[in-house]
């Protein structure tokens, strides 16, 4: 493993079954399984398998070789599961850590979608020398049955998964990393150009990529829809305004559809199949206008799909499928494709229900005035669910959507907590756990988990779902008294709001995610105080300060372990979350009054260590009152627009430098130094049995990860090869040298 890089965190191998209810297909740019379930079954906790240091060296890049990879493991599993292929191996002369190191990177690679970390947007290669690699592929049963094919494939990707050259160690746009979003020459300014043209013509980023041309010097740009239709017929009226050319900026901007044509046909075919197993008729509407969006590229038909969503209450079983996520987008606009099935967890839901109903009330405690909070709290549905299957590039413990944000003003949301995935992924053993102080591990470890569920539900709730934007729409009509409203922060009337198409993710881009993280990581440790609270989730007394210490003492010794997301090279963060994290260490710290100590020390090996402490004496006077004006700050910003001011605050607590006295990047290379191996979740997949479904587990380790993904495409996988390697192809000069 290089110096400095680490697998990704919250990683899961995503799963799929049982035909006709449950569907999954790969789109390989965004790297994203599309699934929808519409029936339910017993959930277990998934298993996890760790990645050990030596299974894979971890730099940091994503790529557009990445659908040749898939297909080149593909094809091997499917021909001997891991432990014939280990067999192969052993006959080599393979040694047993140089074929674990290919399977766990092979994990890895299931796990992340792809060969760049989900967590943290950083490239791994495999640990084993590549000429050792390429002589088990040519021994191996798949390249026995089609060797010309294998070879091809080799060739295709064999060179570009072991590089570490610069530009392909991080996903980032021209000159800073690589990204199948963008052409390989697009930089920063197209990408700010390009967002500029969609919000005059008020088309979504959400589901698109961009290409860019030169033409007699002229530049041309593709604005590429990811449908099942690929050409001008066939038009609805949401896009019929939308398919042309327009001039912008003096250059072309071209609209097409059309992209990731086959697989999401694919989609469209499962999704009608589900309809017809939808548990009323809001769910068979919602899936309607996802077939129509997904058919035609429109985000309006998925808007409108969410919106059903979002009236479906209580259901059993919950899903959701789309562009959603646009974290690894380097400049911050385009949705991964994601979805989830997941089953109701009952008990733990009626504690979010009891944490709903008390929400109005809590929004009167958040630190900003009546006006800048939405002007009627649409109560959303908020249940602990035990996930079925995570399709995408990693699993998160808790969601908040749908994240359009004209949704989210007038209609509402949604807040999920994933109970099964919290239940595994932040379970911790006392020895493995660094920077605390020794009489703070026990308590740490004791209430780490309730903790973070506490977290976690006023994060997703009454963070992603507090505050308000400031609009003026096409028509000229404000959504807030824009002669009366006065700034807290200036006391001077506001000066500044959105106008027309522009949203949070446009206007403040690629600091957006990060942004919007860290608020509402801020407003979960600012309401945990709140005794209401604490009691909503059966703690009380001693109990409840414990809570509420090791909340505040997990999040500062987690802006201390964001460090390893911090690139010194480019001075950029790499992960949105941990880039929060750190800023409210840093908002912390500044407080000063010994409210938190940041400590270099030696540990008992000799090397360079580090302990983080809290006094938890001066939480309610130090640390509420710090957070409570920063707090006020990022959502005055955030409401007004105002984007100059909001990256200089935002930015200037994200520096990371080594100066005295906490010398930061010093202490990023004591974090790399002693981080933690990163879990991978192993998912279980289901299968028909006659009219029964069954659950079908697998082993933890590398390779039950494996073999679960293996199973998941089992009928279809010579198809779904086929498409990825013939679209792969078809955009590979965007990004040839």
């Amino acid at each position: 493993m290089n110096e400095g890089e680490e697998g990704a965190g919250q990683e899961v191998g995503s799963n799929e079954g049982a035909r006709n209810s449950l569907a999954g297909w790969w789109i390989p740019s965004m790297f994203c399984p599309m699934i929808l379930a519409s029936q339910c079954w017993t959930v277990p906790k998934p298993s996890t398998s760790y990645l050990r240091r030596k299974g894979c060296t971890l730099t940091t890049c994503r790529g557009p070789v990445a659908p040749a990879i898939y297909v080149l493991l593909s094809r091997l599993f499917r021909s001997q599961d891991p432990t014939q292929l280990g067999e192969v191996a052993q006959s080599l002369g393979l040694s047993d850590e140089e074929y674990q190191a290919f399977l766990v990177y092979a994990a890895a690679f299931y796990a992340n979608m792809g060969n760049y970390k989900s967590f943290g947007d950083t490239k791994f290669v495999p640990n084993l020398p590549k000429e050792k690699l390429k002589q088990l592929v040519w021994a191996s049963q798949a390249f026995a049955d089609h060797p010309k094919e294998m070879e091809v494939l080799w060739g295709r990707c064999a060179e570009r998964m072991f590089s570490l050259e610069p530009t392909q160690k991080h996903l980032g746009l021209c000159g800073q990393g690589t990204s199948t979003y963008f052409s390989a020459n697009c930089t920063t300014q197209d990408a700010k150009l390009a967002q500029d043209f969609l919000d005059s013509e008020n088309i979504s980023a959400y589901n698109t990529r961009l290409f860019k041309t030169k033409v007699d010097d002229k530049v041309n740009y593709e604005v590429r829809l990811a449908s099942v239709l690929s050409d001008d017929s066939q038009l609805d009226a949401d896009m019929s305004a939308k398919i042309k050319c327009f001039e912008f900026g003096g250059c072309f901007f071209t609209v097409t559809r059309g992209d990731y044509s086959p697989l999401l046909e694919k989609v469209v075919e499962n999704l009608k199949k589900a309809q017809r197993h939808a548990a009323n008729p809001t769910q068979a509407e919602m899936l309607s206008h996802y077939i129509a969006s997904f058919t035609q590229g429109s985000i309006v038909a998925h808007k409108e799909g969410s919106r059903c969503w979002i009236r479906d209450k209580g259901p059993i079983v919950e899903s959701y499928i789309g562009f959603i996520e646009s974290y690894r987008d380097p400049y911050g606009s385009r949705g991964e494709f994601e979805g989830f099935v997941a089953v109701v967890n009952k008990a733990m839901s009626a504690k979010f229900a009891r944490l709903v109903a008390a929400a109005e009330r809590l929004l009167e405690e958040l630190p900003w005035p009546r006006a800048f909070e939405k002007d009627t709290f649409l109560k959303p549905d908020f249940t602990s669910l035990d996930v079925l299957t995570f399709a995408g590039s990693g699993i998160p413990a808790g969601i908040n959507i749908p994240n359009y944000d004209d949704i989210r003003q007038t209609d509402g949301f949604k807040n999920v907590s994933l109970g099964n995935v919290l239940a595994v992924a932040y379970s911790t053993q006392k020895e493995k756990l660094t920077f605390l102080a020794e009489e703070d591990k026990d308590l740490y470890i004791q209430w780490k988990g309730p903790s973070f569920e506490v977290q976690v539900g006023l994060h997703e709730l009454l963070g992603h779902g507090s505050g308000k934007l400031f609009v003026q729409d096409d028509s000229g009509a404000f959504n807030f008294d824009h002669e009366a409203v006065i700034n807290p922060e200036t006391g001077e009337q506001i000066r500044s709001w959105y106008r027309g198409g522009e949203t949070w993710d446009s206007k403040f881009s690629n600091v957006a995610s990060s942004y919007e993280e860290c608020r509402a990581e801020c407003v979960g440790l600012y309401l945990c105080l709140n005794k209401e609270v604490l009691g909503i989730f059966e703690l009380e007394g001693e109990d409840a300060e414990d809570v509420i210490y090791i909340n505040w003492l997990n999040m500062v010794r987690a802006g201390l372990l964001a460090l390893e997301f911090y690139t010194p090279e480019s001075g950029t963060w790499r992960q949105a979350h941990m880039q929060a994290r750190f800023v409210i260490l840093r908002v912390l710290l500044e407080a000063g009054g010994g409210l938190v100590s940041l400590q270099h020390t030696t540990g008992r090996d000799g090397k360079p260590d580090a302990v983080v402490s809290l006094d938890r004496s001066k939480i309610t006077t130090i640390g509420k009152p710090a957070l409570e004006h920063f707090l006020r700050k990022l959502q005055v910003l955030k409401s007004t627009a105002d984007v100059a001011g909001g990256r200089t605050l935002y930015e200037t607590y994200s520096a990371v430098t080594d100066e005295e006295p906490q010398r930061f990047l010093s202490l990023r290379k004591t974090v790399l130094l002693r981080k933690e191996e990163r879990k991978l979740f192993v998912q279980a997949n289901t299968r028909l049995e006659g009219k029964d479904v069954a659950l079908v587990q697998y082993e933890s380790s590398a390779a039950g990860l494996i073999k679960s993904f293996r199973d998941r495409f089992r009928e279809d996988a010579e198809v779904l090869e086929k498409y990825l390697l013939e679209m792969a192809q078809a955009d590979a000069h965007f990004w040839e040298s």
